[in-house]
């Protein structure tokens, strides 16, 4: 046996000593009535002074109390007794009471009570829901905030736009707005003039060389990627292909990508309104005469 067998059995066995000395101090004070001096205990020892009145009056009338026991002449265990009964419930107290007549409830009372109860819970139930409902409406109208989609976000300066659409090959997506934002040729804005109806929304920003399309395909909604090899915007869901500036060039897309309002201010910055949403060109506008400049991404897709 090693020791540490014989460690754990030592420790096994003080536990369940110390359990059961707490059960047993726990089952002594559960019935204890007090410990008496040992003066009083010599004292209740020697003393036979109680009369036989006495005893029949603490066996048959509970309501005795210490005063009128210790009067009596009945010993100290037996004023602890009666105290110990009284708290545990043995013995309870008794005095004579006027009985109260039954007065049985008016029914006409009680439904009226149930019927209050049940109107009020529907009543709060609809009020809930109806003040929830509008809480949402308002959320849904309430104007956005400042900043991020839904407000004016300054893009940037020209310049600084510029080469960031160079740095990323044709393309520069800003995350805040969710848009695409690239380059738009400067010999094409003659022809946006008379083929974009939204022209004058959008005409700083073509005129200062940029367009910013709206990231979200308008056929079913899915969030459009660029192609690096074509150099095209190639939908992965059902296949619409648009050309750099967001003009339909293939798939099931029933427009151009959609794009938002711009200008540029003072200090030659890009202000773009994502809050306004403009629907993109209509099928068959091509301004600048872009075609794919390499493999498509996405399987060529029938034309409409």
């Amino acid at each position: 046996m090693t020791i540490a067998l014989i460690i754990g059995i030592v420790a096994l066995a003080l536990v369940a000593l110390v359990a059961t000395g707490a059960s047993l101090r726990r089952r002594d004070t559960e019935s204890a009535i007090g410990q008496l001096a040992g003066e009083t205990v010599k004292r209740d020892r020697g003393s036979a002074d109680i009369t036989d009145d006495a005893a029949v009056s603490l066996d048959t009338n509970v309501s005795t109390t210490s005063t009128e026991l210790v009067a009596a002449g009945a010993s100290g265990r037996q004023v602890e007794r009666l105290a110990s009964d009284t708290r545990s419930g043995a013995l309870v107290a008794s005095g004579p009471s006027t009985p109260v007549a039954y007065v049985p409830p008016d029914p006409e009372t009680l439904g009226v009570a149930r019927r209050q109860f049940l109107n009020r819970g529907i009543v709060s139930m609809f009020g809930l829901g109806l003040s929830g409902f509008g809480v949402a409406c308002i959320a849904f109208l309430w104007p956005q905030g400042s900043s991020g989609f839904g407000s004016a976000i300054n893009v940037g300066r020209i310049a600084d736009i510029e080469a960031a659409i160079k740095a990323g090959g044709g393309f520069f997506y800003v995350p805040e707005g969710r848009m695409w934002v690239t380059e738009y040729p400067s010999n094409a804005v003659e022809k946006a003039v008379g083929s974009y109806g939204f022209y004058p929304q959008v005409e700083q920003g073509l005129n200062a060389g940029v367009t910013a399309l709206f990231q979200t395909c308008p056929h079913l909604g899915c969030r459009v990627p660029e192609c690096a090899t074509s150099q095209w915007f190639e939908c992965p869901c059902h296949g619409s292909q648009y050309n750099r500036v967001g003009e339909k060039k293939g798939g099931p897309a029933p427009r151009g990508m959609d794009r938002f309002p711009m200008e540029v201010n003072a200090a030659d910055e890009l202000i773009v309104n994502t809050g306004v949403i403009i629907q993109g060109p209509p099928i068959g506008v091509n301004t600048t005469g872009q075609e794919a400049e390499g493999p498509n991404c996405i399987g060529s897709a029938e034309g409409h």
